[in-house]
């Protein structure tokens, strides 16, 4: 009975779910911003759609009503708020709107017609959007639920009309359109031509009274190997604030995950041969293997100086209330490139690094900025040899400082994308530390209209709301 348990107990950790290594969270404090946006949009889009025609019969009663437009829309009062489960809801009330539409009617021999001008006041209007991920972990509006027009100031003809013909191109923003810019959104894609990055959901959005919190997998991986995966052993991590419009947090695991994947790419490796080795340490490193030159063939004494680095294994990055470091081992090979000839080696070395890294949010890249903090090299034959090795120590870290950092920090500064949908920046970020994980609170800002982002990426079939299959109204 206990070796039972003790398996079942073992299957329990072994189909833990996968960690995040990536989490985002969007307060209360972001809605009255998405809100502007989203009801800017809405009124652009009722003003200018394309409202079907609606024609029937009733018995001997025929009716057409055609040439809908929406001549003035007024939304004075509206809120938008997160309600459990997994819903976003918004409410507008006492708003006002104005119709123009051509009315035909025929009863037996009588005919009636002509363009009407009606409007409706103190009308409210409840739609409520619900978020799940789909089977690419991509997030999206899984349904949208549009409640009918409610009005004490509102015929029933009228009422009847919108919510025939206006309700589904309420339908069609939350169903279609807003899916449309949730397809900007990243979820796996190239970072540059070496590495790509997995942003999928881990599970459906969670939302609260206050938040909506979702898990990424968060994770780098080589492009050549697309279907490689590093396992997820680190500390999960935790999103408590709610200060600032979005929180997004980011494990060791996310960076490891970057710098393993390079590694396996075969990115971690600099050589440095002739001309690019700085001409000072070219000198010191000729002075200080003499005794080993002056012993080869004329032929190879004057040959171009060859100076490599290579990772022995992938980096780690170690994140602390203090700072984040990264630190790595790699092997430093000194040798003369003869021209035509095999190279001759004069010296294998290892070298230890630790950088400290400072991350940034600018627009939507995370960003990183590494300085070189300790440094030292050691010979991996003997400790005679490293003890020689010791007046090398200061000028290789200069030429790691003056050669090599910037083209580090050349790569690491254009950053990666986190994934929020095109047009939406992060501003004003504040970056904490935490044991095993960061994280970065920021407000939003719409750098493009969300009509501009929506226009472009507009699906081209789908520009007629009846197309989408709008539900009844409720």
């Amino acid at each position: 009975m206990a070796l039972f348990g003790a398996l079942f107990l073992a299957l329990l950790a072994g189909a833990r779910a996968e960690l995040p290594g990536c989490k985002i969270r969007v307060t209360s404090k972001a809605l009255e911003l998405v809100k502007q946006e989203g009801l800017r949009f809405l009124e652009q889009e009722l003003e200018t759609i394309t409202i079907p025609d609606l024609r029937g019969q009733e018995g001997h009663f025929y009716y057409n009503i055609s040439e809908v437009r929406v001549t003035e829309l007024q939304l004075t009062s509206s809120e938008l708020h997160f309600q459990p489960e997994q819903e976003l809801m918004l409410q507008i009330t006492n708003a006002s709107l104005g119709l123009r539409f051509r009315r035909q009617l025929l009863y037996w021999f009588f005919y009636d017609g002509g363009y009407i001008n009606a409007s409706a006041e103190g009308v409210s209007i409840h739609t409520g959007l619900q978020l799940s991920q789909d089977s690419s972990g991509r997030m999206k509006v899984a349904n949208a639920k549009v409640y009918e027009f409610l009005s004490t100031f509102i015929t029933s003809g009228m009422r009847f009309l919108l919510n025939q013909q206006i309700c589904p191109v309420l339908y069609h923003a939350g169903m279609v359109l807003l899916n449309s810019l949730l397809d900007t959104v990243p979820v796996r894609s190239s970072v540059d031509e070496l590495v790509g990055i997995d942003y999928s959901l881990l599970k459906d959005p969670v939302v609260s009274t206050s938040n909506l919190d979702m898990e990424f997998r968060g994770a780098f991986f080589p492009l050549a190997e697309g279907n490689w995966s590093l396992l997820n052993q680190a500390v999960e991590p935790q999103l408590q604030e709610e200060e600032r419009m979005v929180y997004v947090a980011f494990s060791e695991f996310f960076f490891d995950s970057a710098m393993e994947s390079y590694f396996r790419a075969g990115a971690l490796q600099l050589s440095l041969v002739g001309d690019k080795v700085p001409h000072d340490l070219d000198m010191l490193l000729r002075a200080t293997y003499f005794g080993s030159i002056v012993l080869l063939s004329p032929a190879v004494i004057d040959s171009p100086l060859k100076l490599e680095l290579q990772a022995m294994a992938p980096p780690r990055c170690t994140i602390k209330p203090s700072g984040t470091t990264i630190s790595v081992t790699a092997s430093v090979t000194i040798a003369l490139v003869p021209p035509n000839q095999p190279e001759v080696q004069l010296s294998s070395m290892i070298m230890d690094a630790r950088f400290n890294a400072k991350m940034t949010l600018r627009g939507k890249a995370l960003r990183t900025h590494l300085d070189l903090r300790k440094f030292r090299i050691y010979s991996n034959q003997s400790a005679l040899e490293s003890l020689a090795l010791i007046p090398l120590q200061t000028p290789l870290k200069a030429m790691l400082q003056v050669g090599v950092m910037p083209m580090l920090n050349q790569r690491t500064w254009r950053g990666v994308q986190i994934p929020l949908p095109e047009g939406i920046d992060f501003v004003r970020e504040v970056v904490k530390n935490h044991a095993g994980f960061l994280t970065i609170g920021a407000d939003l800002h719409f750098a493009k209209g969300l009509r501009e982002v929506i226009n472009k990426n507009r699906p081209a079939n789908t520009r007629d709301p009846q197309a989408s299959s709008a539900p009844p109204a409720n």
